[in-house]
């Protein structure tokens, strides 16, 4: 009984290992266009929805990863050009 438990939950661990890698990957593919989108919004005049995007990365405790850093300066930079 023990083994087979020991079994199902090395089944559930690597079940959600592979989740966590997939949703991970999909994560990254989504963010390269998030900066395009909110440059976009700021030219056709929608201000709301890249400022919640804006705020929305940096309360994220994930801020201080490298790629996070690089997906905000490229927010930041496409905000700079949509207004400036």
């Amino acid at each position: 009984m023990a083994a087979q438990k020991a079994t199902e939950l090395r089944r559930l661990r690597i079940d959600v290992e592979n989740e966590h890698a997939a949703l991970k990957a999909r994560q990254e593919e989504l963010e390269k266009f998030f900066p395009c989108r909110a440059r976009a919004d700021l030219a056709r005049g929608d201000r709301k929805g890249p400022v919640i995007y804006w705020v929305s990365l940096r309360s994220q405790p994930a801020a201080q990863d490298p790629r996070r850093q690089e997906l905000i300066r490229r927010v930041r930079s496409g905000f700079r050009q949509a207004l400036g």
